[in-house]
């Protein structure tokens, strides 16, 4: 869940969230109230009427989420959250005269993800934009990238096999993960000094390859041997992450190094920047001696 990625109606901030699993936009409520009514205290406001909807029998109200999402003192507070659609259902119970520009709003903040799924591209050039931003190279990227529709094969396998979203795909992740590196997920984060950060992105350009063929191997071996539910796809997770894992222990063997790293995206990217400065260095000493 990608959190408190604040989002501008009339240059007044509302928190959102959006969930990739369930590909879905969530929005504070309590922030599209304050947006549309203007009430000095939008979360009396809110409280009021969620009452007096609930007391009505409303399902919205019933059915709306909590998110942990930062508040004006900067600290996570729970904070009930609506859908796109449970929100159009919240405003109808809202006089306000913003009501029709602020639907027009939220289809302009799910356009980009409906282009998205329309045009994968789209979502190919948003990554690599903003991968360029974070430093990483052009080769890293090239690899990332592929890795990512290596994972979405994957996942659309499990889902196709029996397999949960969320717990069940993070257990199988791990049996890949253990079985390729010699490590759970959890161990190779705290390898590399991660928390929250994404493994993957952290990744050397060996290490995003080795797990790229654990996780296609290991849609290969699904597709051929039709696992149903958590336990058989756990035993195929375990044989595709073990034929990289004999991979990687074999290129060990040759070059005499480990491939696993500590290294993490920020040394990743000093390295390349190292590169392209020595590389310039090198470029601007040869025009002077050439002067």
């Amino acid at each position: 869940m990608e959190n408190d990625k604040l989002q501008l109606f009339e240059n007044k901030k509302i928190r959102t969230a959006w969930d990739e699993e369930q590909e879905e936009w969530y929005f504070s409520i309590v922030d599209v109230v304050a947006v549309l009514t203007d009430s000095p205290n939008p979360q009396t406001y809110w409280r009021v009427m969620k009452k007096r909807l609930k007391d009505e029998g409303n399902e919205t109200v019933t059915n709306c989420n909590a998110l942990k999402m930062t508040a004006a003192d900067g600290k996570k507070r729970l904070t009930d959250v609506a859908t796109t659609e449970q929100l159009l259902r919240i405003i109808q119970s809202i006089p306000s005269p913003k009501a029709e520009p602020f639907k027009l709003w939220l289809a302009e903040v799910g356009r980009e993800r409906i282009e998205e799924t329309i045009d994968p591209e789209l979502t190919i050039d948003r990554a690599l934009d903003t991968y360029l931003k974070k430093g990483y190279s052009r080769e890293w990227i090239n690899q990332r990238l592929q890795a990512i529709q290596v994972r979405k094969e994957l996942t659309d396998e499990w889902q196709d096999r029996g397999v949960q979203k969320g717990v069940e795909f993070a257990m199988l992740t791990d049996e890949i993960t253990r079985a390729w590196s010699g490590m759970t997920t959890r161990q190779y984060k705290k390898l590399k000094g991660l928390k929250k950060e994404n493994l993957r992105d952290n990744m050397t350009t060996l290490e995003i390859v080795l797990n790229m063929l654990a996780e296609a191997t290991t849609t290969e071996l699904s597709k051929v041997h039709q696992p149903q539910g958590f336990e058989e796809n756990r035993e195929i997770a375990k044989r595709g992450g073990s034929y990289a894992g004999e991979t990687r222990k074999s290129i060990e063997a040759d070059t005499g190094r480990s491939i696993i790293t500590s290294e993490n995206a920020v040394q990743l990217n000093t390295v390349v920047t190292d590169m392209i400065e020595g590389v310039v260095n090198a470029e601007d000493k040869e025009g002077e001696n050439k002067k």
